[in-house]
C-alpha cells in the first residue's frame, strides 16, 4: 500500500512576524483565527504528529486536530541566537551568519546544523514511509525544507531557498526512498494538480525565512 503525509506549517507568531528566531511564543490572533477557519478541510489520517513547540501544538487545535509530539519533528534548534532577530544576529557575528547560511555542517550558534537537521528529518521519513495510510503532522517550516531537501536529494545550500509560507500544506505519497512531492498549498484551497519528482528544480530563494 501506499503511505501518505501531509506536512502543515503552523500559523503565525509575532517572532515570524518580526524575522526572529522562535523562542516558543504563542501564535498571534491573526494566525490562530485563520487555522481555525481552516478547520476541516485536511483529510482523515490514521496518526497526527506535530513538532514540540507552542505554536505548532497550537495550530493543530485550532484546526480541530488531536496531535502527538514527535521529537524527531522538532524545529531547528539555533542555541544562543533564539528569541533574537536576524538583524540583530547578522550585527553582531556577521562572519558566524556567513558561516551558517554556505555550511550546512555549521551550527555556530551552538545548537544544530542544517545537515543535522535534515538527518533528523531523512530519519522520520524512513519511518513513515514503512507505514500505510495518511500521517497529518503540524510542523515548523524548516522541517518542510528538510523534507523536500530529502526528496528532491538537493545539496544543502539549496536549504535556505525554499520558501514555506504559514498554513500551507506539503503532500508526500509513495515509500522511503520513492516519493513524490506536491508542494505547499493554503489550506482551504484547491490543492495543485502537479506533482514534482526527485529530477525538479527547488525554489529560487536565498536566506532564511519562515
Amino acid at each position: 500500500m501506499t503511505s501518505r503525509v501531509t506536512l502543515i506549517s503552523a500559523a503565525t507568531t509575532p517572532s515570524l512576524r518580526r524575522a526572529r528566531f522562535d523562542d516558543g511564543d504563542s501564535l498571534d490572533a491573526g494566525g490562530a483565527a485563520r487555522a481555525r477557519a481552516a478547520a476541516g478541510c485536511l483529510p482523515t489520517a490514521g496518526r497526527v504528529l506535530a513538532s514540540p513547540s507552542p505554536r505548532c501544538r497550537e495550530t493543530a487545535t485550532a484546526l480541530g486536530l488531536t496531535a502527538s509530539e514527535e521529537a524527531e519533528l522538532a524545529g531547528l534548534d539555533v542555541g544562543r541566537w533564539r528569541g533574537r532577530t536576524l538583524e540583530e544576529v547578522s550585527t553582531a557575528e556577521p562572519e558566524a551568519v556567513a558561516r551558517w547560511l554556505a555550511d550546512p555542517g555549521a551550527a555556530p550558534h551552538g545548537g544544530e546544523s542544517v545537515r543535522a537537521l535534515c538527518g533528523r528529518v531523512a530519519r522520520w521519513l524512513e519511518t513513515s514511509g514503512r507505514a500505510d495510510g495518511r500521517t497529518v503532522a503540524v510542523v515548523e517550516p524548516e522541517v518542510i525544507r528538510a523534507v523536500v531537501v530529502n526528496v528532491l536529494d538537493a545539496p544543502g545550500p539549496a536549504f535556505w531557498r525554499l520558501d514555506v509560507p504559514p498554513l500551507t500544506a506539503t503532500e508526500l505519497t509513495g515509500r522511503s526512498g520513492r516519493w513524490n512531492l506536491r508542494l505547499g498549498h493554503p489550506l482551504g484551497d484547491a490543492p495543485g494538480s502537479f506533482l514534482v519528482s526527485r529530477e525538479s528544480q527547488c525554489c529560487d530563494r536565498t536566506g532564511p525565512s519562515g
